[in-house]
């Protein structure tokens, strides 16, 4: 018979895993033995955008799963409901707000204490914004490689035993070799003379014993034909994502016609660089005077406002924007009150102007008899989210605009079999317009004899739940057959699930040859699944014992719980030099301070590496005595991963045009120099140290220059930007530079402007020439109309084209008479 003090511990416990479970950062739900809703934590809410209330009792199936998705989510269900769990299943979901999500979901069986089954516990992980960070890192990756591949200059690659693993278009071109006729070749002999073949294996030795590249060396090479071609390279290290040099990239210049050049190709550079803040809830508290009595280091790192700053300050008077503080004030009276109020978007100001948006749940507070002690506030900073709902608002406007002009016929019918769909293809297709087809019926206006009992069938069914697909709907107008449509019929059904009538999205397949193509190309697009981990939680004891160990903490590391419970979790499972800080996130959260986000480096049994990112969180009695740990993490191990990847790919592309041989320059909104490349340097004089924080036009442009350059940079600061404008420049020894210049404005992360970039080149020596052509034109004009002999000239078509002086002295014709 279990006494009052045991009955009281295990209530304590129950409390503890239903706080663990509602608190919790990973999505986790519940359904009994009928499929309804028993348990929905505050981040399925939060996603879902349904409430607790709206969740529980409903079919969970019917209420929020997609009418694709329900036969395999079901599945996983009633697999679970007779003991067999699934682990890793990729859930599609879509919210309230038309938000789509994939969850990573693990579904564990739920017994009672007689072990009988009682429904299923899922507990799943939001692997979205991973998706998007495969994508942007995958979008970084193609965006280098057509920017090598159709780069107007050639441009190679060898291996670290200098065989060719790139060869662009224009090295192909260049020197008359296919690129399956480099590849894989030894670079140096078979594209090298003999007599340059031991420098150039200084360059690429260099390149891949240090890491040091090589501007601006000259290399001679072959083409198939030959033929000598001058090239001007630049040798860069090529990098693993690890960061070790895996070969070389050469970027070069044909040189051989360089005097010809009269146009430089604009190439404009984006800043690739994006950074994603995945910041915690902030949570803060009053007491019943208003007073802040809590303040987390999410809201102090959000607001800039130190703990110090706030403890015992009042929360609206000091923090709250006087055109809100009555809204907010209302709030927190309610929950003083007992009324708490979930949902509540307020907007925060932070210390240094940021402007921020929190969706706030207000609670109210009591004290071990029950009395209102307070108010806490748990938010969640939903300002990117805004800006996202924003976006997914016009899409979803876009996509209302898309059905209504689709290219497919979609009609509706209500539970009566009354029209209330008929979009403009099928008005076109059938021949009756929406003003003719909406409120009447269905099948007895717009169906054929010998089809109305089909269509009747099929229709009856969907309005039991059951769809019919491919179903070949000919369409008929005063006798006629206008189309046969390839119909899909679908339930309909309304906010709490309930049938309220039949969509039916068609396709006119007289032109089905034409669309076939088109409809495998979306549904290749669309087939994209990500595999990654769920969240892995274990607990210890004030000893540093395991006292939890779950499925996925199993699943990650290789341990099983039978190997881990009882075992000193930081001595057993944690590497030596990791011990100490860990050690010390423990005893602090033992100690009653827990810590977020703390990046924790695990290994597996087999040796594998992992990073999970660590929520640690005081476990107590019903004494409120500390006993033990609870840890809850995140895989962050791909992330990582796919982080470096885009550091890399962003790092190739620095030195690529720092090393390029184009000068290139850059300048802040104030215009002062914050890019100066090696080739600027070597042009005009001026080192990197000497020209960054400079002001591009005041040093080094010269003054009657300088009101028109100015004036392109201002053009480009708002968005304006300028290709082949050309100016002089001075180098630091004097000597005048004639510049042909793209400037091309630089944005950051979020689309403002932060400056201009300058891609030059340098056309003095081709200014040179063209004086030089003009000035010879110039003397054989006048020569040819001052010459002692007549001179005429004609064009194809016998017409007089020149006629000089002697010419017009002896024929008595002028020049102006005959031309």
């Amino acid at each position: 018979m279990p006494t009052a003090e045991t009955t009281e511990y295990w209530k304590q416990i129950a409390q503890d895993f239903s706080r663990l479970i509602q608190k919790a950062n990973a999505p986790i739900f519940g359904i009994d033995t009928e499929g309804k809703v028993s348990e929905w934590n505050e981040k399925t809410a939060s996603i879902m955008g349904y409430s607790i209330d709206e969740a529980i009792g409903k079919h969970f199936v019917n209420a929020f799963i997609e009418p694709e998705n329900r036969e395999s989510v079901t599945e996983v269900l009633q697999d679970a409901l007779v003991g067999h769990e699934t682990a890793n299943f990729e859930l599609p979901l879509c919210s309230r707000a038309g938000n789509r999500y994939k969850v990573l979901l693990n579904a564990t069986t739920r017994r009672n204490a007689d072990g009988t089954i009682t429904g299923v516990l899922a507990v799943g992980q939001d692997i979205t914004e991973l998706d998007k960070a495969l994508a942007e890192s995958k979008r970084v990756a193609d965006d280098l490689v057509r920017l090598i591949e159709t780069a107007n200059a050639p441009i190679f690659g060898i291996d670290k035993e200098g065989r060719v693993t790139e060869w662009n278009t224009n090295a192909s071109n260049l020197l008359g070799y296919e690129k399956k006729e480099a590849i894989g070749k030894l670079f140096v002999p078979n594209f090298i003379s003999d007599e340059f073949q031991e420098s150039v294996n200084l360059v690429f030795f260099l390149a891949l014993t240090t890491g040091k590249g090589t501007a601006n060396f000259e290399c001679p090479l072959f083409t198939k034909s030959g033929e000598r071609k001058e090239v001007l390279l630049n040798a860069t290290a090529r990098r693993g994502p690890d960061g070790d040099v895996i070969g070389v990239i050469g970027v070069g210049q044909d040189i051989t016609k360089i005097r010809q050049i009269t146009k430089e190709h604009e190439r404009i550079a984006d800043d690739l660089s994006r950074l994603i803040d995945h910041a915690n809830a902030p949570i803060f508290g009053v007491d019943v005077n208003g007073m802040v009595n809590e303040w987390n280091q999410k809201s102090a790192n959000m607001l800039g406002y130190t703990k110090s700053e706030t403890m015992g300050k009042n929360l609206v008077d000091n923090f709250i924007q006087p055109e809100n503080r009555t809204c907010v004030e209302e709030v927190l009276m309610k929950a003083m009150a007992g009324e708490d109020t979930a949902n509540f978007e307020l907007p925060l100001l932070s210390k240094f102007g940021e402007r921020y948006t929190v969706l706030l749940n207000a609670t109210t507070r009591r004290d071990a008899n029950g009395l209102v002690i307070g108010v806490v506030g748990v938010g969640q900073d939903i300002t990117r989210l805004n800006r996202v709902m924003a976006e997914s608002k016009s899409v979803a406007d876009d996509l209302t605009r898309l059905i209504e002009t689709a290219n497919a016929p979609i009609f509706g019918v209500d539970t009566q079999g009354l029209v209330t769909e008929w979009n403009q293809k099928l008005a076109e297709l059938s021949g009756f317009s929406k003003r003719e087809t909406i409120g009447s019926p269905l099948v007895e206006n717009f169906i054929s004899e010998k089809y109305k009992g089909s269509v009747s069938y099929v229709l009856l069914k969907a309005m039991n739940g059951e769809e019919t697909a491919n179903f070949k709907l000919p369409l008929m107008k005063d006798g006629k057959q206008n189309a046969v449509l390839l119909l899909n019929a679908t339930t309909r059904r309304g906010p709490n699930g309930e049938v309220i009538g039949v969509i039916g999205v068609g396709q006119d397949i007289t032109l089905i040859n034409a669309m076939t193509a088109e409809q495998q190309r979306v549904a290749d697009d669309l087939s994209r699944l990500i595999d990654s981990a769920n969240a892995p939680i274990f607990g210890v004891d004030t000893s540093g014992l395991v006292t939890e160990w779950n499925r996925k903490s199993a699943q990650m590391l290789g341990y099983d719980k039978q190997e881990t419970v009882g075992k000193n979790f930081v001595d057993a499972f944690i590497q030596p030099e990791n011990r100490k800080s860990v050690q010390e996130v423990l005893h602090k959260a033992l100690t009653g301070v827990e810590t977020a986000n703390y990046e924790l480096p695990l290994l597996s049994k087999h040796g594998a590496r992992y990073t999970v990112l660590l929520n640690a969180t005081t476990r107590r009695d019903n004494n409120g005595a500390v006993i033990g740990v609870v840890g809850v993490g995140q895989d962050i191990t791909e992330l990582n991963q796919v982080i470096n990847e885009s550091k890399r790919v962003a790092d190739d592309l620095t030195r690529l045009i720092d090393t390029a041989n184009a000068p290139i320059f850059g300048i802040d909104t104030d215009g002062k120099v914050t890019e100066w490349n090696a080739k600027a340097s070597s042009l005009l004089g001026y080192s990197k140290q000497e020209a960054m924080g400079q002001t591009l036009v005041q040093r080094f442009i010269t003054e009657e220059f300088k009101d028109s350059v100015e004036e392109v940079l201002s053009a480009a600061l708002v968005g304006k930007e300028t290709a082949n404008f050309e100016f002089p420049m001075f180098t630091k020894s004097g000597t005048r530079l004639d510049i042909l210049l793209n400037a091309t404005t630089r944005r950051g992360p979020q689309g403002e402007v932060i400056g201009v970039i300058g891609v030059g080149q340098d056309i003095t020596r081709i200014r040179e020439i063209t004086s030089e052509q003009e000035r010879v034109a110039d003397d054989l004009s006048r020569l040819i109309d001052t010459a002692n002999a007549p001179i005429f000239g004609v064009d194809l078509d016998g017409r007089v084209t020149e006629w000089n002086k002697k010419a017009a002295e002896i024929s008595g014709f002028t020049k102006h008479e005959t031309m």
